[in-house]
C-alpha cells in the first residue's frame, strides 16, 4: 500500500521589521522648550525696545542716582523679557520698562544708604566717587552742578523732576511710572522744584 505523500509546504521568509513609530516628546514644563511663534515675537519686540530706548534708560538711571545705572537697565530689560507677554504693545512696554528702571532705583539707592550707614567709616562724598567713562558721557559739563543738586533730593522728587523735566512725560504718565496719583505727582514735583531752587542759590 502507498503512503500518500502530503505536499511539501514551502516556507515563506519572515517579513522585515517595519520602521519603529516614533514616540511623542512632551512638551510644556516637562518637556524641552518649543520656540514658536509668540517666542520670535517677544525676541524681536525686546530687541526692537532696546534698540529705541536703552540710551534714554540709561541717562534716566543716572538722574535718579542709581549707582550702576547699567546693571539697573539690563535687569529691567530681563523682567520685561520675562512679563511681555502680559504686554499690550510696545507702548505699555515702554511704560512698564520706565516704571522698573525707577522702582529697581529707588530699591537700590535705599539699600545703598542703609549699607553706608553701617559702615565704620563715612562714605565718599558724592564729587569723590568715580564715575564710569560712559555714565560721564551722558551728562554735559554744564549739568554737572545741577546734577550734583538733584541727587540730593528725596528720591520721589528726584524721579518727579525727572521724568517731568528730563523725560517730557505728562502727569499721568509720570504717575504710572511712579505708581501714585497725579496729585502725588504735582506736590512731589512742586516741592522738587522749590528744594532744587533754592539748592542752585546756595551754590551761587
Amino acid at each position: 500500500m502507498r503512503r500518500r505523500q502530503h505536499p511539501r509546504t514551502t516556507l515563506s521568509p519572515a517579513p522585515a521589521p517595519s520602521a519603529p513609530v516614533p514616540v511623542p516628546v512632551p512638551t510644556g514644563p516637562l518637556g524641552p522648550a518649543v520656540t514658536g511663534p509668540d517666542d520670535v515675537e517677544r525676541e524681536a519686540g525686546v530687541a526692537r525696545l532696546f534698540e529705541l530706548h536703552y540710551s534714554s534708560m540709561l541717562r534716566l538711571a543716572v538722574l535718579l542716582g542709581a549707582d550702576d545705572p547699567e546693571n539697573v537697565v539690563a535687569e529691567a530689560y530681563y523682567q520685561i523679557y520675562r512679563k511681555w507677554r502680559r504686554l499690550k504693545d510696545m507702548t505699555a512696554a515702554e511704560a512698564y520698562l520706565r516704571s522698573t528702571v525707577c522702582d529697581l532705583t529707588r530699591t537700590r539707592t535705599g539699600h545703598l544708604q542703609v549699607a553706608r550707614r553701617h559702615e565704620e567709616r563715612p562714605a565718599a562724598p558724592a564729587d569723590e566717587t568715580v564715575a564710569s567713562a560712559e555714565n560721564t558721557a551722558l551728562l554735559r559739563d554744564d549739568q554737572r552742578v545741577l546734577i550734583d543738586a538733584l541727587q540730593h533730593l528725596p528720591a520721589r522728587q528726584r524721579e518727579a523732576l525727572v521724568l517731568r523735566h528730563w523725560l517730557g512725560l505728562k502727569e499721568s504718565e509720570i504717575a504710572d511710572a511712579m505708581g501714585i496719583s497725579r496729585g502725588s505727582v504735582k506736590t512731589h514735583t512742586s516741592r522738587g522744584i522749590s528744594a532744587l531752587t533754592q539748592a542752585m542759590e546756595a551754590r551761587r
